[in-house]
C-alpha cells in the first residue's frame, strides 16, 4: 500500500508541475510564438512548392545518430522497431518521387542525463525537416537562409507586442550568413567551439565540411577530401547554438557499405535503407531545424524547457 500511494504522489506532483509549468505567462507567450514559427514556415515552404508529408512514429528504420542516447525499442509483429530519432532515410525514400518535401516531425531522443540542465536539450521535441532531390548543399544553405529571415521578418511585423513581452529585438539578418569550416572552428576557439562560435556572432552562422567521424554514414562524402562530408550546420548568434543541421546524401550503394563500415556498424542494421540503395537512388540533400530551439531564439529564453508545453527534460519522466 505504501508503495502505491508513494506512486500516486509522484503523479500527483507531476501534474502539479505541468499545470504550474502552463500557468506560467512567458510559457504561454512562448507558445504563441512557436505557434507563429510553425505556421509561417509552412506558408513559405508552400510557397516554394514543398510537400508536406506524414511524420514517421515508429519504424524497423530510424537515425542511428553519432551520439549516445536510450534507444526506445518496440517488439511487434514478429519484429523489431524504433520510435523515430529522425526521418533521415524516410526522407531519403520520400524525395526520389515527390522531389521537395517536408515534415513537422516529432522526434523521440532519450538523451543522457548530463543533458538535463544545458538548456537545450528535450528527449521529445519537433523539428521542421526538409529534403529536395538533386540539391547541392549551398542550394539548401540558400534555401534555409531564406526560411530564417521570412520567418523572423514576419513576426516582427505581425506580432511585434509578443518580442516586446521578451524585451526582445531581432535585427534583419542579411544572407548570406557568415560560415567557418568545421576545422578552423575547432583550431582557433577548441573542441567547445560551437558555443564560442555563436557567443561571438551577430548573425546565424554556417558550420561546414564536418568530419565523417563526426557524424553519421549516410551524408555525402567530398570526391578529393577523404573523411570530410558536404555538411552543414546553422548556429543561431548570442549563445544560443545550434540551430539546424543537414547536408548532402550518399546515394552510391559502395561508398553507403564502405561507411557503414567505417562507422563500425553492421549491414545488417541498415538492411532497409541497403536494399533501396540497390535498387538505384538519386543524390538528394536537405536540413531539420528545432522548433522549440527556433522558438527560444526568437523569445531569447533561458531555458528550452519554456518553449514547449510539456517538455520532456532528460533523465527525468515527464507528463
Amino acid at each position: 500500500m505504501e508503495a502505491i500511494n508513494e506512486k500516486d504522489d509522484y503523479v500527483r506532483k507531476e501534474i502539479d508541475k505541468a499545470i504550474e509549468h502552463l500557468s506560467d505567462k512567458r510559457v504561454q507567450h512562448a507558445i504563441k510564438v512557436q505557434s507563429y514559427i510553425r505556421s509561417y514556415v509552412m506558408d513559405f515552404l508552400r510557397s516554394r512548392e514543398y510537400t508536406e508529408i506524414s511524420p514517421i512514429i515508429v519504424s524497423p528504420l530510424t537515425d542511428p545518430l553519432n551520439h549516445p542516447v536510450y534507444d526506445p525499442k518496440i517488439s511487434a509483429y514478429g519484429g523489431d522497431m524504433w520510435l523515430t530519432k529522425s526521418m533521415i532515410f524516410h526522407k531519403q525514400i520520400a524525395v526520389q518521387e515527390l522531389k521537395k518535401i517536408c515534415i513537422m516531425s516529432p522526434n523521440i531522443r532519450l538523451e543522457n542525463e548530463d543533458r538535463a540542465t544545458s538548456g537545450r536539450h528535450l528527449y521529445e521535441f519537433t523539428q521542421i525537416d526538409i529534403e529536395a532531390l538533386e540539391k547541392t548543399r549551398e542550394e539548401m544553405m540558400d534555401l534555409a537562409e531564406d526560411l530564417i529571415i521570412y520567418t523572423i521578418k514576419r513576426i516582427k511585423e505581425e506580432h511585434p507586442e509578443e518580442l516586446e513581452f521578451f524585451k526582445r529585438k531581432l535585427p534583419d539578418y542579411k544572407k548570406p550568413f557568415p560560415k567557418i569550416t568545421y576545422t578552423e572552428a575547432e583550431e582557433k576557439y577548441g573542441k567547445d567551439f560551437e558555443k564560442k562560435v555563436s557567443q561571438l556572432s551577430d548573425s546565424p552562422i554556417w558550420i561546414v565540411d564536418i568530419p565523417l567521424k563526426e557524424r553519421e554514414f549516410y551524408d555525402r562524402e567530398y570526391s578529393d577530401k577523404p573523411g570530410i562530408l558536404r555538411d552543414m550546420d546553422l548556429v543561431w548568434p548570442e549563445g544560443f547554438q545550434e540551430a539546424s543541421s543537414g547536408g548532402e546524401r550518399e546515394f552510391e550503394l559502395s561508398k553507403i557499405l564502405e561507411r557503414i563500415h567505417k562507422k563500425d556498424q553492421t549491414e545488417e542494421q541498415f538492411k532497409w535503407f541497403i536494399e533501396l540503395a540497390k535498387q538505384g537512388i538519386k543524390m538528394s540533400c536537405g536540413f531539420g531545424i528545432g522548433i522549440e530551439r527556433f522558438t527560444r531564439f526568437v523569445c531569447g529564453l533561458e531555458k528550452i524547457e519554456d518553449a514547449s508545453t510539456f517538455p520532456k527534460i532528460p533523465g527525468r519522466i515527464s507528463l
